[in-house]
């Protein structure tokens, strides 16, 4: 199975509404912890929240699941770095600063742009370029807060680990996208998600106080729905567009309307590095959304 044309705006569409949804999800998530309800369990609420979804777009393609032992190792491996690299993270922030270690995360990116560039021979124009540079360096500036003190060299290594393992998956994503259904890669990616739930059930601390109320796991599950629709429409604006503007645009896109939620719903003003990062992604986002796809290109320069 092949991938449909780049020429269609689709990955537009499915990297905008995985740009809204993480924002929102962004702006909210940190919710749950703060209610009583710890991150591990967040972790299988997601997990389970990622079910519906899964079941809606398989029913739609008519139950048509890719079974061929490429389509699986692929969909397992996409499922294993994404839930893989959460379960790191968990254990990241009990070891090093969040202020250090998300900056590193995020740019993830820069291992998606790098494989794509060489083992898929992704190009994009001058527009895509300048987007692409600006992202990256609008995406440090999103979880980078100054002060604090670094509790070890460890986390750097569980970092650079998540970092490593987001930039696979994505990269994975679009090259899977070319031998099977964006359905059978989530569905694939709900199973390992939900494999890994024992994992996240024994990191979590069960002496401690746990809200099991409304409040807890009830608006987990509203928060984490978003980021499952999210991860949907990200696997079709990987199958549609290029995976070196895709991965920058949705990762410096997300942080920035989460700022932009959190600013108007919350009142949370951002500090000067933050709207330094605001305005880069502003300008890399308007640049990646107006690049011209291939196909659109070629016709242009051939006329």
């Amino acid at each position: 199975m092949t991938a449909p044309a780049a020429s269609s705006r689709a990955w537009l569409l499915n990297a905008m509404t995985t740009v809204l949804l993480w924002g929102i999800w962004g702006a909210f998530s940190g919710l749950s912890p703060q209610y009583g309800f710890p991150e591990t369990l967040v972790y299988c609420v997601w997990a389970l929240t990622m079910v519906p979804p899964a079941l809606i777009v398989l029913a739609l393609a008519k139950w048509k699941l890719d079974l061929n032992p490429r389509a699986i190792a692929y969909g397992f491996a996409i499922g294993a770095l994404g839930a893989g690299g959460q379960m790191v993270l968990f254990y990241a922030v009990t070891r090093g600063p969040a202020y250090l270690i998300f900056p590193v995360i995020s740019l993830s990116p820069v291992v998606t742009i790098a494989l794509s560039f060489l083992f898929m021979g992704e190009r994009t124009g001058r527009l895509g370029a300048v987007g692409i540079v600006l992202a990256l360096l609008a995406l440090p500036t999103f979880d980078f807060a100054p002060g604090g003190s670094a509790q070890g060299g460890g986390w750097l290594v569980l970092a650079l680990i998540v970092m490593l393992c987001w930039g696979l998956q994505a990269y994975f994503m679009k090259s899977a996208n070319r031998i099977m259904s964006g359905e059978s890669i989530f569905f694939y990616m709900t199973v390992t998600g939900l494999a890994l739930v024992p994992v996240a059930l024994a990191l979590t601390d069960f002496s401690r106080p746990i809200n099991y109320g409304l409040d807890g796991p009830g608006l987990a599950a509203v928060i984490q729905v978003l980021n499952a629709i999210g991860a949907l429409t990200l696997v079709f604006a990987f199958r549609y567009g290029k995976a070196i503007i895709v991965a920058p645009l949705t990762n410096a896109g997300a942080p920035l309307a989460t700022a932009i939620i959190s600013l108007v719903a919350l009142g949370v003003m951002p500090g000067s590095i933050k709207l330094v990062g605001i305005v880069l992604a502003v300008a890399a986002s308007l640049l990646l959304a107006v690049e011209p796809d291939g196909a659109s290109q070629a016709a242009a320069e051939s006329s």
